[in-house]
């Protein structure tokens, strides 16, 4: 494990000097945990962010002060995704339909204790999600000639972490860290799939299953696949499993701190629920309920350095680099149907590929406020003619700032906003969409946290 750890770090090093241009931005994963980090460009390898940090670089979390540190608050993300078809120029603009999608809320709870050289924290935080939600009347419900079916098209995905995590520190500038996380994701999926891009996944063996020639034999324009509970958190098909990372911080001088981590890739067991099978066709649509099976979805590797300086005692800037191993964890998304009348299997390409990830952020301090800002970029993670509409992964680019206020000696507020600038992606490939189309993608992000030491 240490000579991977090794040669992923030289790879990436080298890798991030020679990034290709991008069109996403951490694809699945957040841009940052906590206001701190996120206001700062998502930077937390090698400077405090608060408890957030087990999420990133557990190792930071030595450099909180001594006793008890409590931090809660709430992520809350709106997205602004749009596709226009390139045949007709039609457009299906996600929207909020339903309490199941859009603003989306992810809690951030964390806890941690320091005495001596020994800090051990717990937390819960959002990992990573997407959502859309096009409704039932827009070209992505048409069938194969264009007729609309009324079915729904939209999604969720959500991963939550709960990180236990320890740091400790060896010497006065240097510290080491883990976690275990126990993980849980969840998906909800309305999906309509037409009889040319059935055809199209059967061309490349992604179609398989007893209920392939039934289905054919009913001449059906398009086929819809639904698993979603209309709530909060809870979804169609849902996992436990476990994840860990490890990290280490160290001090040249007293101003400059070098930061290093790996998460390691995630052991979710397989995404399970209920879901409804729909045929289209000439007359009543049939309709076939089973359990639906999302095979071996996993939230990559990723590994990350970076240094902090402050430049005087209350300016710091910070930068971080990582590598985001997604090209082992997503070639494709597999799905198993399964139910009395029979099975279909489908596997939707995606080949993801490996993302280098640029972030730097800098904070300056007056009195009682804290004034923060940052930048991140990242490259592909995908190709366009891979891209789901129903999961688009597009911006390259976010644009932060933020503030903390110390409220009392022991309390303080920490805010931030992030825009996702707009970005533009062509899918000219009928498999994961129904038409050639063009996405457009951009997000805004706000986090904000109530923080206490005691």
């Amino acid at each position: 494990m240490k000579k991977i750890i090794i040669h992923r770090l030289l790879t990436a090093l080298t890798t991030l000097v020679l990034a290709n241009s991008a069109v996403a931005t951490d694809v699945l994963r957040l841009s940052g945990y906590g206001p701190v980090s996120r206001s700062m460009g998502g930077t937390a390898v090698a400077h405090y962010t608060g408890p957030a940090g087990m999420m990133v670089n557990p190792a930071t979390l030595s450099l909180a002060p001594e006793g008890y540190t409590f931090s809660g608050g709430l992520d809350i993300i709106t997205a602004d995704i749009s596709n226009q078809s390139k045949v007709d120029g039609s457009r299906a603009v996600t929207s909020d339909h339903s309490s199941n999608r859009g603003p989306y809320y992810a809690p951030e709870f964390g806890i941690i204790f320091q005495q001596d050289k020994l800090t051990m924290g717990v937390g819960a935080y959002a990992l990573g999600g997407l959502g859309t939600e096009y409704g039932t009347d827009s070209f992505l419900s048409d069938d194969v000639n264009g007729d609309p079916t009324g079915l729904d098209n939209s999604s969720r995905l959500l991963v939550m972490n709960i990180p236990f995590a320890v740091s400790y520190q060896f010497s006065d500038n240097f510290s080491v860290g883990g976690s275990v996380d126990a993980m849980w994701a969840g998906m909800n999926l309305n999906l309509l799939l037409t009889t040319a891009q059935i055809g199209g996944l059967a061309a490349g063996g992604n179609v398989s299953g007893s209920l392939v020639g039934p289905l054919l034999g009913m001449s059906p324009t398009a086929a819809h696949i639904s698993f979603t509970k209309n709530n909060f958190i809870d979804s169609g098909a849902s996992a436990w499993g476990v994840g860990a990372r490890v990290g280490a911080i160290w001090q040249p001088q007293e101003s400059t701190t070098v930061g290093f981590s790996y998460n390691f890739p995630s052991e979710l067991g397989d995404l399970s629920g209920y879901a409804d099978l729909t045929a289209v066709i000439a007359g009543p649509n049939p309709v076939i309920s089973g359990e639906i099976t999302v095979k071996d979805f996993q939230m990559p590797g990723v590994l990350t350095i970076g240094v902090s300086h402050n430049i005087t005692p209350d300016w710091l800037l910070a930068v971080d680099l990582s590598r985001v191993y997604w090209a082992d964890v997503l070639k494709d998304i597999k799905t198993s149907f399964s139910s009395a009348a029979g099975n279909l299997d489908l596997n939707f390409p995606q080949n993801y590929k490996d993302q280098s990830v640029f972030g730097i952020g800098t904070s300056y301090k007056v009195n009682k406020l804290t004034l923060r800002a940052g930048y991140r970029y990242a490259t592909s993670g995908i190709d366009g003619d891979f891209m789901f509409s129903t999961l688009p992964v597009n911006p390259t680019r976010h644009i932060s700032a933020g503030f903390g206020y110390q409220l009392s000696e022991d309390s303080n507020i920490d805010f931030s906003y992030t825009y996702a600038v707009t970005e533009k992606t062509h899918n000219d490939q009928v498999l994961n969409t129904p038409e050639p189309m063009v996405n457009s993608h951009s997000q805004d992000n706000v986090s904000i946290t109530y923080s206490v030491n005691f």
